[in-house]
């Protein structure tokens, strides 16, 4: 009987603790075995040394899953094609799992038209790398050709920055290595040897003596500036620089001056307002047809205005007889002529 006892509780200890490690267990990964997941692959046509299966999977940082697998693409698509027509591309495969799946299934296929591209990060300092979901230009970065249907949905790949680094400095190198650097160095051996030569030929001297000229000529002029501007007048000039300063502000400051332009103001838009209604026009008009009928009658009346302008100088001389007699005789004008003349008698008679 005691035997059954402990047997019974060495049954029910493995009992619960095997519930405990599936619940411990759930708790820490085995959630995401429930949640929707989807699988996609994308094609490398370089190195992906240092990435693999199980890195994580993120977008911008944020994760979404794991690589599930990576593998060439000769063992998966192109077994019955040529080995010199295969493309050897690089296919990994991740999977996305989470509660926002749903949203990456239906609009992969938009997001890839956008530039949504896969590419290899590394993490930390370890060297190894992760798989990380970004968008790029479309057109910089265009989807590898292939030939064959992919299994899962595909996602176009980017290089990564490290692989375009590398890139670089070995175009860099090759470079280099085209170059003629025997013959480069040679040439810079001829270029210093010929700056010597140019060098040795500078007479130094007469620069040096010119130089020293130059610049007693130059502390002579500031010498001769300095003593202009010591007996110039120059306090006073400022000083009626600011006086005149001062009257321009009073002058500017006067009311009188803003009702003098408040008037021109009034007068100019009053101007403006005649020119538009057109009656500046016509005023210009009725002067126009007023001078042609004035022409027009002098012209046809041309010998009654001679007449009557010799009858106005004939009035004029007229008046000046009148008035010469006026002065030399002013009675005559009221009572008569001139007295008669009196003959006085002469003398022995």
């Amino acid at each position: 009987m005691n035997d059954k006892q402990q047997y019974l509780r060495l049954g029910l200890f493995v009992t619960v603790s095997l519930i405990i490690a599936f619940c411990i267990l759930f708790i820490l990964g085995g959630r995401s075995l429930f949640q929707p997941s989807f699988t996609v692959e994308t094609y490398f046509s370089s190195s992906v040394a240092g990435l693999e299966v199980g890195a994580p999977l993120n977008f911008r940082g944020v994760p979404l899953g794991n690589v599930t697998m990576i593998a060439v693409s000769n063992a998966l698509y192109e077994n019955d094609v040529p080995v010199d027509k295969r493309r050897r591309y690089i296919v990994v495969r991740a999977k996305l799992s989470g509660p926002r799946t749903e949203i990456w299934t239906k609009e992969l296929e938009e997001y890839v038209k956008r530039g949504l591209r896969m590419q290899t990060q590394i993490a930390g300092v370890t060297g190894q790398q992760n798989l990380a979901l970004d968008f790029f230009d479309p057109k910089a970065y265009p989807p590898l050709p292939f030939e064959w249907t992919p299994a899962y949905p595909y996602v176009p790949s980017a290089p990564s920055g490290i692989s375009e680094i590398l890139s670089n400095i070995q175009t860099l190198v090759n470079s280099l290595d085209k170059a003629d650097l025997q013959k480069l160095g040679q040439n810079l051996n001829a270029l210093v040897v010929n700056v010597n030569k140019k060098l040795d030929e500078v007479p130094v001297g007469e620069l040096s003596a010119e130089a020293l000229a130059v610049l007693k000529s130059a502390h002579a002029t500031i010498d001769r500036l300095d003593r202009v501007l010591a007996q110039a007048p120059v306090d006073q000039t400022l000083r009626n620089l600011s006086s005149a300063s001062h009257r321009l502000d009073d002058l500017l400051g006067d009311p009188a001056l803003k009702r003098t332009l408040g008037d021109v103001a009034t007068v100019t838009g009053r101007l403006r307002k005649i020119a538009e209604s057109g009656e500046l026009d016509r005023i210009v008009k009725s002067l126009d047809q007023t001078i042609l009928r004035a022409d027009a009658m002098i012209g046809d009346n041309q010998h009654d205005v001679r007449g009557m302008i010799q009858d106005l100088r004939v009035t004029a001389d007229n008046l000046r007889t009148l008035s010469e007699i006026v002065k030399r005789n002013p009675s005559g004008l009221l009572i008569g002529g001139p007295p008669q003349k009196v003959q006085m008698p002469k003398e022995g008679r």
